[in-house]
């Protein structure tokens, strides 16, 4: 006897009947998908939904989809949105690589093209998908819709000119393109064919594939360089002709409403795009030099999630320090590094740990980065003198509970954050030190005094991002002993361990590294330390004294990932000191 989808879901998966009747409620009042429902119930994954709509209808489920394209023409006759919409892809797999078909000899069906699907209860687009392809009969096969949407992504990318094609067909008549321009809503759709516009639209949409953070157009006296950063590292993409210099750069300020005009001050702007299934906010920054307007893109993917505390890289032990520090009822918890270093996203993560509804937590940011449900956030705004400082005055009468503090910049923000913290409120904002106990000489160094400092701060929370090594690429090795000798470590320490180097392979676009990981240094306030503070400034005393009550070092937290084989030596060397 055929069973039903739910008697599937109940038996096999474990999936309770309350959950599931409730999950058919949502179905119905607000219109989704039964797999979306019990996702959101976290009943069951996307993978085992599609397990059982597999069982039920009898079709094949492909966990991955193949990367390089099987069935390249299909872009000319479908629009990308009809599949996006119906998420559903074209593909060509031998008969050998589909699931539930072992080959046969002198097979007619060898070449059979297949669809994978999400919904396979969409039968009248796969009808409308045929028709347009001029094909006949075709397998389905299940797949997840990020699977779906990375592979229609990837072929419409690939079916586009590459970004040397592109350079190659400008010529010096283009500045006669700088008029008015509409912004698409999604890249990949941009059918424009002004050669500049086809250039910039690549450069955005290479740059959110390569998950680059930021995109540097740099003018020279003779050449014009485009880079990307990828994992805080800078990669050459492109060397266009100098002669298309100010048309590039009209049409990204004209995307971000600039005065293109305008060429000897510098400028700030913001461009909001759509690439693939990406929502992708764009800061644009332009600075005259020598050689012209150099520009910098920093792109924030809206659609990524905010890390939760346990996702930044913290060992357990650490994991629950920082747990006890974020829950104080009041103090000031500082985090301290350089510039890209991740603090925002450890702060993000804090928030987003600690939001309650019986909490009120109010923030002032420069800029804001990302929203979170539940939280006030404020952007700092010089042009109406919107300062940190009076921000942050206002904020403390707002009854918060929980503030955040972008930077501490001056010794008016952190007056008012100290007296904040002794008034009742957790307080939480960022320093620009090398380490933790360079925090409290900076704080010093502004005008604040060492009383209130030992008074006021719970920790300081230093920290760094190394690299992690791309898991399909990625090989052992012995290190040789200069390597070990600065890391203070000998052979036997790696007893029961396996270190990795980095090689390089299409995964990770040959850089050996694939996303990036925290290495942290947290130094709670304890009376060593504060008796201390009260007596000198100098911070490397203080950091001795820290030691001492065994904080764990940058360089040593690094050095127990290299140990965990998450990064490598070189990685760690990279960006600690001694």
């Amino acid at each position: 006897m055929e069973r039903s989808l739910d008697e599937i879901l109940l038996s096999e998966y474990q999936v309770p009947a309350e959950v599931l009747a409730e999950a058919r409620r949502l179905v119905t009042d607000k219109a989704c998908s039964l797999g979306d429902a019990l996702a959101q119930k976290k009943a069951v994954t996307e993978v085992q939904y599609l397990k059982a709509l597999g069982d039920y209808y009898g079709l094949p489920v492909m966990t991955s989809l193949p990367r390089e394209p099987r069935w390249p023409d299909f872009t000319g006759r479908t629009p990308i949105q009809f599949l996006k919409k119906h998420k559903m892809v074209p593909l060509y797999l031998p008969r050998e690589e589909r699931p539930g078909r072992p080959p046969k000899p002198q097979d007619e069906e060898a070449r059979r093209p297949v669809v994978a699907m999400n919904d396979p209860t969409r039968l009248q687009a796969m009808d409308d998908l045929v028709a347009a392809l001029g094909v006949g009969p075709v397998d389905v096969v299940l797949a997840p819709a990020q699977e779906i949407l990375s592979a229609i992504n990837l072929a419409y990318d690939l079916a586009r000119d590459s970004a040397e094609q592109l350079v190659a067909d400008i010529t010096e008549s283009t500045d006669a393109i700088i008029s008015e321009i509409e912004q698409t809503a999604d890249l990949l759709d941009d059918t424009s064919e002004a050669p500049i516009i086809k250039l910039v639209n690549h450069v955005l949409s290479e740059a959110v594939k390569a998950r680059a953070s930021d995109v540097h157009i740099e003018p020279y006296q003779a050449a014009l360089k485009v880079r990307y950063r990828v994992d805080g590292i800078l990669y050459d993409l492109i060397s266009p002709p100098k002669s298309i210099q100010g048309a590039l750069t009209s049409r990204i300020k004209v995307m971000a409403s600039m005065n293109i005009a305008e060429k000897r001050l510098p400028q700030d702007g913001r461009i909001e795009i759509r690439i693939g299934d990406k929502n992708v906010d764009i800061r644009v920054s332009t600075i005259p030099t020598t050689f012209g307007e150099r520009v910098v893109l920093r792109l924030l993917d809206k659609t990524s999630t905010v890390l939760e505390l346990a996702d930044l890289g913290l060992s357990p032990a650490r994991l629950s320090t920082m747990n006890n520090l974020i829950h104080q009822p009041h103090g000031i918890v500082l985090v301290t590094g350089p510039t890209g270093s991740g603090k925002t996203t450890s702060l993000y993560a804090i928030l987003t740990t600690i939001n309650k509804p019986g909490i009120n937590i109010i923030t002032i940011e420069d800029p804001v980065e990302y929203q979170i449900q539940g939280i006030g956030q404020i952007q700092v705004n010089p042009k109406i003198e919107l300062t940190f400082a009076r921000g942050l005055r206002s904020i403390v009468r707002q009854d918060p509970d929980v503030i955040l503090v972008g930077e501490i910049r001056d010794k008016e923000t952190a007056d008012i954050a100290v007296q904040a913290s002794l008034t009742g409120h957790l307080v939480f904002s960022t320093l620009h030190t090398n380490d933790s106990a360079s925090a409290i000489t900076r704080l010093i160094d502004i005008g604040v005094e060492p009383f209130l400092i030992s008074s006021s701060v719970l920790a300081v929370v230093a920290q760094r991002l190394v690299r992690v090594l791309c898991d399909s690429c990625k090989a052992p090795y012995v290190p040789d002993q200069a390597s070990l000798a600065q890391l203070g470590l000998n052979m036997s320490d790696f007893s029961g361990h396996t270190v990795y180097q980095a090689r390089g392979c299409p995964e990770c676009l040959q850089t050996g590294y694939r996303g990036r990981v925290g290495i942290f240094e947290i130094m709670p306030m304890d009376k060593d330390i504060k008796a201390l503070i009260l007596s000198t400034s100098d911070s490397n005393q203080i950091k001795a004294q820290a030691v001492r009550n065994r904080m764990v070092t940058l360089r040593q937290d690094g050095v127990r990932k290299v140990l965990d084989g998450i990064t490598t030596i070189e990685e760690v060397f990279r960006v600690t000191q001694l």
